[in-house]
């Protein structure tokens, strides 16, 4: 038996089609309102978020996340600027004792070809 989340009433509860994700929806006829007793949960789950997230650590760009796990790729980037912005902040130099580099290489001075 479903009951009005408005008036409270169980009685002359009739179906009135479905929301957008197939949920059945009612009207209540002594107040008129349109409800959905047991709504779907909206958006995607912790484990796809998770994985993207994943995904995105390990280099894969935006829109192949979203290719691979069926998402849109503006999703990716909202959550993984999400879980960015609760991560501590990073070390300023000056609280830094030793850096270890791999693999660098800078040039300093000029170009030793003849090109402008």
């Amino acid at each position: 038996m479903n009951i009005c989340p408005s008036c409270k009433e169980k009685t002359r509860q009739n179906r009135s089609g479905y929301n957008r994700s197939g949920s059945q929806r009612y009207q209540c006829r002594h107040c008129g309102k349109k409800y959905t007793p047991s709504p779907k949960e909206k958006g995607h789950s912790q484990e796809v978020r998770t994985k993207a997230i994943r995904m995105y650590v390990d280099g894969l760009n935006f829109r192949r996340i979203g290719r691979l796990l069926n998402v849109h790729h503006q999703s990716v980037i909202n959550w993984v600027n999400a879980y960015a912005s609760g991560l501590p902040e990073a070390p300023t130099p000056e609280e830094v004792d030793t850096v270890e580099m791999d693999e660098l290489y800078t040039f300093i001075g000029e170009k030793k070809t003849g090109s402008t």
